[in-house]
C-alpha cells in the first residue's frame, strides 16, 4: 500500500495546479503535509508547446513544487468525459492515496475540460466510498473537496495567504515555458501566452489578498458547507 496522503490536487491539464493553487500547495509542505498531483491529460491540444516539451516543464515545475508525488491519467485532451471508465480510474487513485482533501478544476470556466474535471472528480469522490464498486481495494471518500479558481472570476468561500510563497509559485508557473509569456517564442499568440495574462494571475493574487488583510492570497470554493469548531479558528 502506498504512503497516504493528505491532500490530493486533480488538474484537467499541465499547469492548471500550478496557476491556481501551486501557493496553497507549497504552504502546507512546509507545515510538513503530504501532496500529490493528478493531470489529467497532457495538454497535447494546446496551441503552443509539444506533448514532449510539455512533459518536461511539468517535470521541472514539479521539482520547484517539491508534491510527494505527480502522476497523469493519459486522459483524451479536449475529449474526456465523465464517464464510468474514467471515474472508475480515478476512484482506483484515490483509494490508493486516501486523501482527507481534494484539491479540483473550478465548477465552471473558460476552458470546458475544467468544469467536467471538476465534476468527474466530485462524482469519483463519493463513489470511492461506496463498497459495492470493488476495484479490489478498501473504500475511501475525502473528507472535503475545494475548487480553485481558474480563469472566470470566482467568489471564494475562503482564501490562503501565500504572501510568502507568492514568488515560489511563479517560479512554477514559469517553468511552462512554451505556454506563458516568452519574448523570444516564435509560437502563435494566446490569450494566456500574453505579458498581461502573467500580470493578471498576479493581480488576482494581490485583489484576493487586499480583501483579506494579506499581500497574496488564492481563493477557493468549497463543495460543502464549512464548518469551524471556533470562530477563533476563521483568524
Amino acid at each position: 500500500m502506498k504512503e497516504k496522503l493528505d491532500i490530493l490536487a486533480f488538474g484537467a491539464h499541465p499547469d492548471d495546479i500550478e496557476l491556481a493553487c501551486s501557493g496553497t500547495i507549497i504552504k502546507h509542505l512546509k507545515n510538513g503535509l503530504k501532496i500529490g498531483i493528478i493531470d489529467l491529460t497532457r495538454g497535447e491540444l494546446g496551441t503552443r508547446g509539444t506533448v514532449e516539451t510539455r512533459n518536461q516543464e511539468t517535470i521541472n515545475s514539479t521539482k520547484v513544487l517539491g508534491v510527494q508525488l505527480r502522476e497523469n491519467m493519459d486522459f483524451k485532451d479536449g475529449f474526456f468525459e465523465n464517464n464510468e471508465e474514467n471515474k472508475i480510474e480515478l476512484i482506483k487513485k484515490i483509494r490508493e492515496y486516501r486523501p482527507e482533501i481534494v484539491l479540483t478544476n473550478a465548477p465552471t470556466d473558460r476552458h470546458p475540460d475544467h468544469g467536467r474535471s471538476s465534476e468527474l472528480t466530485i462524482d469519483a469522490c463519493f463513489l470511492s466510498g461506496l463498497e459495492k464498486i470493488e476495484t479490489g481495494q478498501d473504500v475511501w471518500r475525502p473528507k472535503h473537496i475545494y475548487h480553485y479558481i481558474q480563469f472566470n472570476t470566482i467568489l471564494p468561500d475562503f482564501v490562503v495567504d501565500i504572501t510568502e510563497e507568492m514568488d515560489k509559485k511563479l517560479e512554477s508557473v514559469l517553468c511552462y515555458k512554451t505556454q506563458f509569456y516568452n519574448p523570444e517564442s516564435k509560437e502563435s499568440e494566446t490569450i494566456i501566452s500574453s505579458e498581461d495574462f502573467l500580470e493578471s494571475v498576479k493581480y488576482r493574487a494581490r485583489d484576493l489578498g487586499r480583501q483579506s488583510d494579506c499581500k497574496y492570497a488564492e481563493g477557493f470554493v468549497s463543495n460543502q458547507t464549512l464548518k469551524v469548531n471556533s470562530l477563533k479558528d476563521l483568524i
